[in-house]
């Protein structure tokens, strides 16, 4: 009963394709969230997966509901000693849609496909990947040890795609069963394929549609062009307002006054990297003096999703009546999440553009989280995972995009934990997604040492 014995049938448990066999049972559950017709394969995926495989570790499973969920929630426990360190973990076992006619030839969304070295398949990394990768380094601790050696809360929400609708509610019925001295969880890319990560939150995240409606109909732009406004022109203008022509926020209520030393120390080795099929950093867009990774990881960004005014698809001689923008602002600790739309209505004001209408988007706003990088969890956990690999980890003091961490840090207390098992390239929420069979194979061995150092009683007070 060792720490190199666990991680030995880790190893052993990856190249037998014990792990793929799982994997790919889990994969092909269609569980898409955004299909109001999957809801019996939400449910199926708690009950025939996720439940019997806590309860082969001895874990006591309940379902949660709550009226503002679409779909149920697993909850496992598992409580050794209450004396011992108990850690909450989390994944979600919906999906984005399948997307299956625009996959490559050969390939399906719901089914595990090796081509070209590569796993193929819908949820491979967001997120059955990723929470299947620590299920089964808890079943192997518990295996190799006999037991876990700390307490263990886990929960599986199925809603995730669509905004988490319920899991803030959920957590705030149930604080006391849920608490917990940690979240260790796993979602989102490495900072690059090859070195572990562990990011210790997420920005936030603000969808808005801005929108002017000028007049009822279009007019013919020989007879009225340069006598009414157009629409089009003036939300340019205005959007233009908002952000410079390299992407520096221009609103300072939406940026921090200033990015902390400790995140600055964490970042200073962390290159980003999208891998091969990756796009290339352009170093002149964004805020000026950050590094690369400075600009996603500890700023903030503002970006126009959509635009839309006449009829594109078939352009007329008419000055449209409208126009129309969905934007994104993604904003990280130190900016008031509450004076965001206060602050871009003054904006627009300011800068004489009153007729642009502001609206949120159904999107939920995700608040923005961060631990402090240099915190004896933080610490703990980089050091069990290069115990693990022999590779120095990145520590980001948040990932780039958003996720309901708000929940775990504000509602339930907790200091979060990361540690992603995708890479920037897996193709996340598109056609093909997939990931390097190598990245889950050294996921495993760092979570397995990583449960099993939790175990060993030398955890951070």
């Amino acid at each position: 009963m060792s720490r190199e014995q666990a991680i030995a049938n880790a190893e052993q448990c990856f190249d037998s394709g014990a792990f793929r066999s799982v994997l790919s049972r889990r994969l092909s559950i269609p569980t898409e969230s955004q299909n109001p017709d999957r809801a019996e394969a939400l449910a199926s995926y708690l009950s025939t997966e996720m439940q019997p495989a806590f309860e082969a570790m001895g874990f006591r499973c309940e379902t949660l509901t709550h009226t503002k969920a679409r779909a149920p929630f697993l909850y496992a426990e598992r409580i050794e000693d209450p004396a011992l360190p108990t850690v909450l973990g989390y994944g979600h076992g919906d999906v984005i849609r399948g997307l299956e006619p625009e996959w490559h030839e050969g390939l399906s969304p719901w089914a595990l496909t090796e081509r070209d070295g590569r796993w193929y398949g819908r949820g491979i990394a967001d997120n059955k990947g990723q929470h299947s990768i620590n299920m089964e380094a808890l079943r192997l601790v518990f295996e190799t040890r006999g037991k876990l050696g700390f307490n263990v809360k886990y929960l599986i929400e199925m809603g995730e795609e669509t905004g988490s609708p319920g899991l803030r509610e959920l957590c705030e019925q149930h604080k006391d069963r849920f608490r917990a001295d940690l979240l260790i969880a796993s979602d989102g890319p490495r900072l690059s394929p090859q070195r572990p990560t562990v990011f210790l939150g997420a920005r936030g995240s603000l969808n808005i549609d801005l929108s002017i409606e000028a007049r009822e109909g279009g007019h013919h732009s020989g007879n009225w062009g340069g006598l009414i406004s157009n629409p089009g022109i003036q939300l340019a203008h205005a959007i233009a307002s908002i952000s410079s022509p390299t992407g520096q926020i221009r609103i300072p209520e939406w940026v921090p006054a200033e990015l902390p030393a400790s995140v600055r120390r964490a970042l200073v080795d962390c290159e980003v990297d999208g891998g091969s099929d990756g796009p290339v950093i352009e170093p002149e867009w964004g805020e000026p003096g950050l590094s690369p990774a400075e600009r996603v990881f500890g700023w903030c960004s503002f970006e126009v999703l959509a635009y839309k005014t006449g009829n594109p698809e078939t352009p007329v001689n008419a000055i449209p009546p409208r126009a129309w923008a969905r934007c994104q602002l993604r904003f990280v600790v130190g900016v008031d999440p509450d004076n965001l739309l206060p602050a871009l209505r003054s904006h627009l004001d300011r800068q004489g553009f009153p007729m642009v209408k502001i609206q949120t988007t159904r999107e939920t706003m995700f608040k923005a989280t961060r631990i402090d990088p240099e915190d004896p969890w933080v610490k703990w956990t980089v050091s069990s995972l290069e115990k693990t690999s022999g590779k120095k980890t990145a520590i980001l003091p948040n990932l780039g995009g958003s996720l309901p961490n708000d929940i775990f840090t504000d509602v339930l207390g907790l200091k979060t934990v990361w540690v992603p098992h995708s890479y920037p390239g897996c193709s996340q929420h598109a056609p093909n997604e997939h990931l390097p069979p190598e990245l889950l194979r050294e996921a495993l061995t760092l979570m397995t040492g990583l449960y099993w150092d939790l175990g060993s009683g030398s955890t951070p007070k």
